[in-house]
């Protein structure tokens, strides 16, 4: 029953590693985008509340400005509730990690040159996923209840 439930070099590959290798990078993307975008806006914004400003004549200009005010503050907590710019960051280094570590494998570089090659693999992808994990354990337990991350 031992080897039933054992898997090999390419489906851990598939089922493992390659999926862990895309969702790190699609979320690494998805964050950057929402990071780059919250920012944008925040800086749009803040641009053209000097330019409101001197407009003397315009029609609901207070409340305008008042609004890019306001959009500047929601945009700058969103983007710090939500640290997509920590998650970009660290989410592109886990994905960046784990392919060094499946090509150093397929090139059975050190420290995969070993007759125990696939149990090393095992190890040090299971180990960077742990410690993913765990930085995000500690990161969802530090913050305040009520963030939304729980």
């Amino acid at each position: 029953m031992g080897n039933a439930m054992q898997m090999n070099d390419s489906e851990y590959f598939e089922q493992r590693l390659e999926d862990q290798i895309r969702w790190y990078s699609s979320e690494s993307s998805r964050c950057k985008v929402r990071y780059r975008g919250l920012r944008l806006t925040e800086i749009v914004a803040a641009a053209i509340i000097p330019l409101l400003s001197g407009m003397n004549n315009l029609l609901y200009g207070n409340w305008i400005i008042g609004g890019l005010g306001m959009l500047i503050a929601i945009s700058a907590a969103t983007g710090s509730l939500f640290k997509y710019h920590e998650n970009w960051i660290q989410y592109r280094a886990t994905s960046e990690a784990l392919k060094h570590e499946k090509y150093l494998f397929l090139g059975r570089s050190s420290p995969y040159d070993g007759d125990n090659a696939f149990q090393v693999l095992v190890q040090r992808v299971e180990l960077l996923i742990s410690k993913e994990n765990s930085n995000w354990t500690v990161a969802v337990k530090s913050e305040p209840k009520g963030t939304g991350r729980e």
